[in-house]
């Protein structure tokens, strides 16, 4: 076998790998919009778009998807309020202020943290968390989208502190030089030249742990409830979207039901907002980098 005719067999090898996510992709895209398309030939699109309750699987048949899209919403709010700060906090000790083996150190053990089962992260809401948050507001619910949004962020903290991290790292020394040389101190550097300097990719991680927490299903799942409610109250009980996939899913529902079909209406939701999620990040990562360029 001569040495043109392996390189070809090597290309056409990768060609393939490549292939696989775009196929992998239309596959998922197939199911859901031929499963979707037959639930609204039953379903109008705008009551599933307007109507503030969603109850399928009851008698009395509600198909609003806005609660569910609520609870998502809304634990992804929380977690990252948690993840964003503390997050970025850490990148930029990480990065200005800790030695070279502190960092070499601590850097893998913040990592450990997104490697943790998330159905430890749903018990530890449960039983630590929420306990915790009872104390300061009676009136909680046992299950509460505070807990899982705040234990959704903490998960999260490590694709923050990450990708900040790379960003930060990836700004020219000659800026921070320039910066201290004016007579700027340490921390007006890092926070109004080297953050600005990295926003894109720090903009890039922050979406990016958006998208991780609203396709978070087993924390929610678990300290969350599955209450379906249209509410912007952090100490009641919700339902995501994730959490009703899971549970029709691997319910008593019948297939080819329109119960059933309504967890492709509710995927494709979730598909268009963490795709629109995507497509804003590469947006602003290109904007940005042209700017501080």
């Amino acid at each position: 076998m001569n040495k043109r005719l392996r390189e070809k067999i090597i290309e056409q090898l990768l060609a393939m790998c490549a292939m696989v996510t775009i196929l992998t992709t239309i596959g998922i895209l197939y199911v859901l919009v031929s499963e979707a398309y037959a639930f609204f030939s039953e379903v109008s699109i705008i009551d599933f778009l307007t109507d503030t309750q969603w109850t399928p699987l009851f008698a009395d048949k509600h198909f609003g998807i806005l609660p569910l899209l609520s609870g998502t919403l809304l634990t992804s709010l929380i977690a990252i309020s948690v993840a964003l700060p503390t997050g970025l906090i850490i990148a930029i000790y990480l990065n200005e202020y800790a030695s070279k083996r502190f960092k070499t150190v601590i850097k893998p053990i913040l990592e450990i943290l997104a490697s943790v089962p998330t159905v430890v992260y749903g018990f530890f809401a449960l039983t630590v968390v929420t306990p915790f948050f009872q104390m300061i507001y009676p009136d909680m619910s046992g299950f509460n989208s505070l807990s899982a949004g705040f234990v959704m962020g903490i998960m999260i903290i490590p694709y923050v502190s990450s990708l900040s991290d790379d960003a930060i790292s990836a700004v020219p020394r000659y800026i921070r030089e320039g910066s201290l040389a004016l007579g700027a101190n340490r921390l007006q550097t890092a926070f109004k030249v080297i953050l600005p300097s990295a926003s894109s990719g720090i903009i890039v991680s922050a979406i990016l742990a958006i998208s991780r927490a609203i396709g978070e299903t087993m924390i929610v799942a678990i300290a969350a409830g599955q209450q379906p409610r249209l509410t912007l109250n952090p100490l009641v009980p919700i339902e995501t979207i994730t959490t009703y996939i899971v549970k029709v899913s691997l319910g008593d529902v019948a297939h080819d039901s329109l119960e059933y079909r309504t967890i492709f209406a509710a995927g494709i939701t979730l598909f268009v907002f963490t795709f629109l999620l995507n497509n804003i990040s590469y947006y602003l990562n290109k904007k940005l980098e042209k700017k501080y360029v």
